[in-house]
């Protein structure tokens, strides 16, 4: 999920969010390379379940949370990435979180509309409506089981990145009208590149 809306905010735990440092241009480019984006099969692809928690696991997570950061954004999913595993990772408080095999058991009835971004669908938002509030379930790196509230932004976070392990985009989350919108705002930004740019 890209950086769209600070506004809001996890209550779950205290808010320590800390700036980040400014991303330099170059990185921030080389991270978005790595992000495979609409068109790409792999997105619509369900992830399969981590069985080993093992080093290689550990070292996705890092590559993960270094490309989320450098892109810059709040969460990203192994598929974005063509990893077809169950894996997230996420960041809006202080220290990232790496979700293995997640899963959503419950959600609240109160619901909230929001723009969201997805580093998948570069500089374009869609209005996205979703629970306030829901109850996540999960193992960590050493696969230890979490279960955990989360509210606000990082509920949001956790569901758009869910959505992406079952090979859901927030343009399936969105009216057929902005869904429309943003498929052209897609397709102008890719006919307004100059050749040769690289990008």
């Amino acid at each position: 999920m890209s950086q769209t809306d600070d506004s809001e905010r996890a209550e779950r735990r205290p808010a320590r969010r800390r700036e980040r440092p400014e991303v330099p241009p170059e990185r921030q480019a080389a991270a978005r390379r790595q992000i495979r984006t609409l068109g790409d099969p792999v997105l619509r692809e369900v992830a399969r379940p981590v069985e080993r928690f093992d080093r290689d696991l550990g070292a996705l997570s890092r590559r993960m949370v270094a490309i989320m950061r450098d892109a810059p954004g709040v969460g990203l999913a192994a598929t974005q990435l063509g990893v077809v595993q169950r894996v997230i990772v996420y960041e809006v408080d202080d220290e990232p979180v790496t979700l293995v095999n997640p899963k959503i058991v419950s959600s609240s009835r109160d619901t909230e509309v929001a723009d969201e971004g997805c580093l998948s669908l570069p500089g374009v938002t869609v209005p996205v409506e979703r629970p306030a509030a829901v109850r996540v379930r999960g193992r960590d790196l050493s696969g230890r089981r979490l279960e955990y509230e989360a509210e606000g932004l990082e509920a949001r976070v956790i569901q758009h990145e869910t959505d992406h392990l079952d090979g859901v985009l927030i343009l399936e989350r969105t009216t057929r009208e902005e869904r429309a919108r943003a498929l052209r705002e897609l397709r102008e930004r890719e006919t307004a590149v100059p050749a040769g740019s690289g990008l």
